[in-house]
């Protein structure tokens, strides 16, 4: 399995790069009463079916994938840096013992890198990862480029998904329940909190897609849609044109399509128009 890059020597070193690859040796057991839950865990979302389903796995065949976890101050306990859904499971599943990979960390040093595991390797919702970055710009002082390093993302893609904690609290709740997608939501970051709510509850009666969220959005800021690019005038049709300017002796211009057309010429006084009602008509008037 292929792994992302970007994140440093340090969680690679924590964090198994696959389950085939978790050495038989280094792995402990403890109990599951000994390890304590991440305080900074961002994941606030876990769904009840996939940890059934997980956690019958786990009684079928064990835990195939060992927990990471730090010793705390607390002799005999351990705070989880990764894995936070099969702890969950374990419990579920009634497990009194799972295997562990223990490492030594800073609480500060492990509490980034469950940070970042999390961003990184679980199933993030967009606020949920917002907040684990902002967790990491805060907590931690570091810049945007510094938390786009350790994630592999890209500086604009932190930016954008912070922007996603500047919503309307409705907005929020939406995305947070899926009633709308990320797209939709960026869609409508540059209306006013007001303006969002009033949008959403259009987005979600109509059931509008993300570009014309856009549109909407676009119209509540009094904003003109794009123009659509003009065709390009077919040489041959241009020709014409000049031919009869040069003809006439003042400005045409010629409308061809599969259908016909029209040609519009114009003057700019009565002595221009008689002259060409001569040169259309032959003097005969």
């Amino acid at each position: 399995m292929s792994r992302k890059t970007g994140l440093g020597k340090g969680l690679d070193a924590l964090i198994p790069a696959s389950d085939s690859a978790v050495p038989a040796s280094g792995i402990d057991l403890l109990l599951v009463s000994q390890i304590s839950a991440n305080p900074r865990q961002p994941r606030t979302v876990f769904n009840p079916d996939e940890l059934r389903e997980l956690a019958h796995s786990i009684r079928e065949h064990g835990m195939i994938q060992p927990l990471v976890v730090a010793k705390a101050e607390e002799p005999n306990h351990y705070l989880l840096i990764a894995g936070e859904r099969r702890l969950q499971a374990a419990r579920l599943a009634g497990l009194a013992k799972v295997p562990v990979i223990i490492r030594d960390a800073t609480e500060q040093e492990f509490l980034l890198l469950a940070l970042v595991e999390n961003v990184q390797r679980a199933d993030l919702s967009p606020l949920e990862t917002a907040g684990a970055y902002k967790h990491l710009l805060e907590e931690f002082n570091l810049t945007q480029e510094q938390v786009a390093q350790r994630v592999g993302k890209s500086r604009v893609a932190i930016t954008n998904t912070l922007s996603l904690l500047d919503l309307s609290n409705a907005v929020k709740a939406a995305l947070a329940e899926g009633i709308i997608s990320e797209g939709h939501a960026r869609a409508l970051k540059g209306l006013s909190h007001q303006s969002q709510s009033a949008a959403l509850q259009t987005v979600v009666k109509k059931g509008l897609s993300v570009r014309q969220t856009e549109e909407l959005a676009r119209k509540l800021k009094g904003e003109r849609p794009p123009q659509k690019p003009k065709p390009p005038v077919d040489p041959s049709i241009k020709e014409l044109e000049y031919r009869l300017r040069d003809e006439l002796g003042t400005k045409v211009s010629l409308k061809h399509g599969k259908k016909g057309g029209y040609i519009n010429i114009f003057y700019y006084s009565t002595e221009e128009l008689n002259a060409l009602i001569d040169k259309l008509l032959g003097g005969r008037n």
